[in-house]
Formats: structure tokens, sequence, C-alpha cells
């Protein structure tokens, strides 16, 4: 029989217990980072707070935040608090905008990262018996490295496929028996939508669990793979600056636990970025604890989220996060008006007659910035008439209208014609 969680002492600890924890954790990564880093030692110099400001967790609020283009303007090692002699891998971030993120760890953070990893998949059904097929790229991206090594802390049998190769990815899950997998949750729709097409169902393999993250996802779209694919989908959260994948996890019952003794979270309001109350939608912000090459202070995610605390149905009393709504630098203002991608999608996945795939494009129309959709009809339903497939489309674009409030042409076009992802999904194409 095994144990219902991982490490029960703090997946259970009482709110003081955590508290004064969390306390003690943040008293001495501030001063740790003051004594060690340049960058930090001028930041709260110039802020005006010291270390010795730290007297309750409230006041971390007094010191000032990290932003992606801090670790960019100290790129590569501007801001790890150790000698190199100490480091012992270095991660980083794709860099599609720059300079990559670099994430240097210590033997320390490693082993602190991996139990994390150990800890999300262990509450997400992975068990020693478990086969896990782990189909996310593997290196310098954190996602593929931080799930092998939660996999071999929890003691599976990993089956490190890789991104890509869809048709062998399905080969394996049929002749090794795999019971877990790791990827994004769009390279999981492409996988179901090929095996569909070769006549292969899943839901007759031994796959039970997928376990996914790296890109925004809605409720609808697990709904559809766990439908299409016959498993539990769950989630990790992460980022290349905190740690990777671990930071977060989802637990049976769907709720995100943070995993808030390595991580402590706040939410601010983006436009004053002062702390709102708890259950309020604000930008999540997180100070690192436990970690030592590169501890980040009040770290703005710019994800768009709410906290909330209290005992889940698991038995978990970590603090919970909701599905992230977005982020504050993906959020498109049109017409005056905040729209998502995550919104458009949860839109989509309403309407049986087309696939789970889409882009939005972005233009101007003189000086207004202008939104459309293009998503992709099932294939059977190409044999509809013009007139058919025109009202669906019209449909669409009425619902789009009473949930985010304007006007969204949607243009259907036809089937396979938007590229399929095997990481993160391209889901915004701006041609402004």
């Amino acid at each position: 029989m095994y144990k219902k969680f991982w490490d029960e002492k703090f997946e259970t600890m009482n709110d003081d217990a955590m508290k004064t924890f969390q306390l003690e954790k943040l008293k001495e990564t501030v001063k740790w980072v003051y004594d060690r880093i340049p960058f930090y030692k001028k930041a709260f110099d110039t802020h005006g707070v010291k270390p010795s400001d730290l007297q309750r967790l409230e006041d971390i609020s007094k010191f000032p935040f990290t932003m992606k283009t801090d670790l960019r303007d100290n790129y590569p090692f501007g801001l790890c608090a150790v000698p190199m002699s100490e480091v012992v891998r270095i991660h980083a971030s794709s860099g599609t905008t720059g300079k990559p993120i670099t994430g240097p760890y210590t033997a320390e953070d490693l082993d602190q990262w991996t139990e994390c990893m150990a800890r999300g998949l262990w509450a997400q059904e992975v068990r020693p018996d478990s086969v896990l097929q782990n189909a996310y790229g593997m290196g310098l991206f954190t996602g593929g490295l931080g799930f092998l090594q939660g996999a071999i802390r929890v003691g599976c049998a990993v089956v490190p496929s890789g991104a890509g190769m869809t048709e062998r990815q399905i080969m394996l899950i049929q002749d090794f028996g795999t019971s877990a997998l790791c990827c994004t949750p769009s390279y999981c729709l492409t996988i179901i939508e090929k095996a569909e097409k070769m006549g292969i169902d899943l839901k007759k393999t031994s796959l039970r669990t997928g376990h996914f993250g790296a890109e925004p996802w809605s409720v609808e779209m697990r709904n559809d793979i766990e439908g299409r694919g016959g498993i539990h989908a769950y989630e990790h959260y992460g980022l290349t600056e905190l740690m990777g994948p671990g930071v977060s996890f989802t637990c049976e019952y769907y709720q995100i636990h943070i995993n808030e003794d390595h991580v402590y979270p706040e939410i601010v309001d983006p436009g004053t970025l002062e702390p709102v109350p708890e259950g309020e939608e604000g930008e999540l912000v997180f100070t690192a604890l436990q970690r030592r090459a590169m501890p980040m202070i009040r770290y703005r995610t710019r994800d768009i989220c709410s906290l909330k605390k209290e005992r889940c149905k698991c038995g978990r009393t970590l603090i919970t996060m909701d599905k992230i709504l977005g982020r504050s630098d993906d959020m498109m203002i049109i017409s005056g008006v905040n729209v998502f991608p995550s919104q458009v999608e949860t839109v989509l996945m309403e309407f049986a007659e087309v696939e789970p795939q889409y882009q939005i494009r972005l233009s101007k129309k003189g000086y207004i910035d202008h939104i459309t959709v293009e998503t992709e009809l099932k294939k059977h339903m190409y044999e509809q008439s013009k007139e058919n497939i025109d009202n669906i489309s019209r449909r669409i674009s009425e619902r789009i209208h009473q949930i985010i409030g304007i006007n969204v042409p949607v243009t259907i076009v036809p089937s396979e014609t938007i590229e399929r992802s095997i990481g993160k999904a391209k889901r915004i194409i701006d041609e402004r």
C-alpha cells in the first residue's frame, strides 16, 4: 500500500507553522542575496530597505520587484549568488525575444527541485510501478529534465522519448505499456489526433494519466483531452526563473497547489503593484525561499490569477492558485477590452464541430487594432454546405461577443491548415 502524500509534513502543514517556516526562510534569503549579489544590494539600498526590515511576512511588500529585464541585463550570471565551482547545472529559457533567461543550480537546488517534482507527480497517481513517457524536449528547457528527475525520485520506469516523432510516441505508448505521459497539452492533442487517424484507440492502451505544463490551457481543453484520450489530465506550473516546473501542481480534484515551502506567492494589482486581498485577481509574484544559486526576490511572473488558502478535499493545506487566465504581456487590448487567448479557446471548445486548433491574428485597420480568429472544422463537417459552415462561423463569433464583449470575425480554415504543436503552441500571429 503506497502512502497518500509524498511529503506529508509540508503538504498538510497548518497555516501558523507554514508562516513561521516561510518567515524564517524569507529572512535567510533576503540576507543571502543582499550579501552576495551586487544587483540586489543596490536595488535594496535604492529602495531604502535592508534585510533587517523583514520582520513579518507582510514586510516583503517593502522590497523591490525583480523583472525579466533584470535577468537579461545581468546575463548570464550576474544574479548568481554562488561561485561557478558550486554550480552543477545551467538551464535557460527559449530566448525567443532576446537573450535567454539563465537558471543556474547548486546540487542542493537540484535536490529541492527534484523533491517538488516528485511531490507533484505522486499527487497525480504516478507510483513506482508506473511507466512514464517523457515527451518534453530534453535540453536547456527546464521541462524535460525536471519531469525526468521527479519521476526517477518517485522510482518509476521512465521512457525519455523527447518531443516530436508523433507516430513513434504512439508506438511506445502501445509497446512499452506507458501509463503516464508528460508533454505540453497542445502536443497531447497532436498525439491524440494522430492516433485517431491511425485508427488507434488510446483508451484501450495502458495510458491513464497526462502531466502537462509549459503553456496556458483551459478547463475545456482539459475535458477534451480526457474525453478523447481516456486519461486524467493533470497540470504542472513553473518557470525557469524560479526552478522550472514544480512551482505548483494539481491534485486529483484539479486544485493547483503551490509548493509554498519553496516559493512564497503574492498577488499584486498589475497597474498599481500593490498587494490585493486573498481571492482577488492580479499578477502572480514569487519569492524563492530555499534556492541558493539564483534566488528571485518578488519576481513578477506576468501571469494573471488569484490565490486561495483553505484545506483541499485531497487533504493538502498548501495554498492554491486558479488556472492562469493568461499573461499580462499576452493580453490583447482590443477596442478598450482586455482579451486573453484562453477566453477564445474556452469558447471554441464549446463547439463540437471544430477541432481544438486555432490561431488569433492581430492586425491594424487605420489606427485601430483588429482581431480575427481562425479555427478548423472537423473533417466530416466539410461535407456540409457552405451555408452550414458559414452558420457555424457566425455562431462562434456571436458566442465570443457574448463572452468578451467585442465583435471578433471567425474564419473556418481547411482541415490540418493550422500547424500542430510538438511543444508550445503559437496562438497569436501579430501582423501589426
